[in-house]
């Protein structure tokens, strides 16, 4: 069974990659990861948030030591030549692209194309494989509109590319008028493939102590609709790699995935809650479902189910939306 699969112009040995979590701090849980049939991994996010901070903290300490030792502008760096070091995730960086044969893609997280985004350089150096950019950004703000939005996604993209050689993925959420014409111009913008879909949380509501809390939950089977249904109408449009995300909890959801288009099929959620060992299942279940059916590898099914290549691609549009609607069996919902 060749289950060998090319994702961002890197060659991966399979489509199963682990997605961005508190479990890939480990290197020994990126080893047991990759020899459970991991074909890459995708190491946790930097934020945005977090190297404006570190850049703040080095900033008072070079003023303040600058004004109190004299030998201070010889020991702290110059301000405008300091590049922000977060040393655990350089270091996260070099182990890991050391130890793994997969590809080690490492993740940034962001809202603003500021200078943050020439941190890419640093995950570059380090080994690192390709960057996932996870743009995450709530436009709350009523005078911003979508095309300024967009906008910014785009600029975005393009100051991460421009920055580095190896390739950036792009990591959004669903929330665009026009959500494949967006991925579009982010490949356009010099993004090598598009991650479907950035879940976003919202806080919820305690009216005991009328707070607001934030909330974490774990994704579940039924949210991969939405991107199963964009990765089909996007596979084989799309100039770029394509990545599915969001509700894999078994084999068959791989296969879903990849019926609809997707290069390769990350999870997060399943392997939080049974363990990165869960991915020797996944890869397994995979397996099996092809061996079951005389198929040599994943490429021979990839897309089948697409919008291109469907033989009624009204599936994916208003015409079923309408079909489904007026077909709905009250009966069988209990309603006389």
């Amino acid at each position: 069974m060749d289950l060998t699969t090319r994702y961002l112009g890197l060659d991966l040995p399979s489509p199963l990659v682990a997605s961005a979590s508190p479990l890939n701090a480990n290197l020994d849980t990126l080893r047991l990861l990759e020899a459970s049939g991991a074909g890459a991994v995708v190491l946790p996010s930097v934020f945005e948030e977090q190297i404006w901070r570190e850049n703040q903290i080095l900033d008072a300490l070079i003023e303040n030591g600058a004004e109190s030792f004299g030998e201070a502008l010889s020991y702290f760096p110059a301000q405008a030549a300091f590049a922000f070091d977060s040393g655990n995730q350089i270091a996260l960086v070099e182990k890991a692209s050391a130890a793994l044969s997969i590809p080690v893609i490492a993740s940034l997280n962001g809202s603003t194309d500021s200078g943050w985004t020439d941190y890419a350089r640093d995950f570059e150096a380090a080994g690192a494989a390709a960057i996932e950019l996870n743009i995450y950004m709530l436009p709350t703000d009523p005078d911003l509109s979508g095309a300024e939005v967009e906008a910014r996604y785009v600029e975005i993209v393009r100051s991460v590319t421009t920055a580095v050689k190896i390739p950036v993925a792009v990591k959004i959420g669903p929330y665009f008028s026009a959500p494949a014409h967006m991925a579009q111009r982010l490949v356009g913008a010099g993004a090598k493939g598009v991650v479907m879909f950035n879940r976003f949380y919202q806080p919820d509501i305690d009216p005991a102590t009328l707070e607001l809390k934030p909330s974490l939950e774990l994704s579940h089977r039924y949210e991969m609709r939405l991107p199963l249904l964009w990765i089909g109408v996007l596979a084989g449009r799309l100039p770029g790699s394509l990545a599915a995300t969001t509700g894999v909890e078994g084999p068959d959801d791989v296969v879903r995935y990849l019926l609809a288009g997707a290069d390769v099929v990350m999870t997060t959620s399943a392997l939080l809650r049974r363990g990165p060992g869960h991915m020797r299942v996944l890869r397994d279940g995979l397996v099996d479902w092809l061996s079951a059916r005389g198929l040599q590898g994943p490429g021979e099914i990839r897309g089948r189910l697409s919008h291109e290549r469907i033989a009624d691609p009204e599936a994916y549009e208003r015409a079923n939306y309408i079909k489904v609607l007026q077909g709905f069996d009250l009966s069988a919902a209990g309603v006389a």
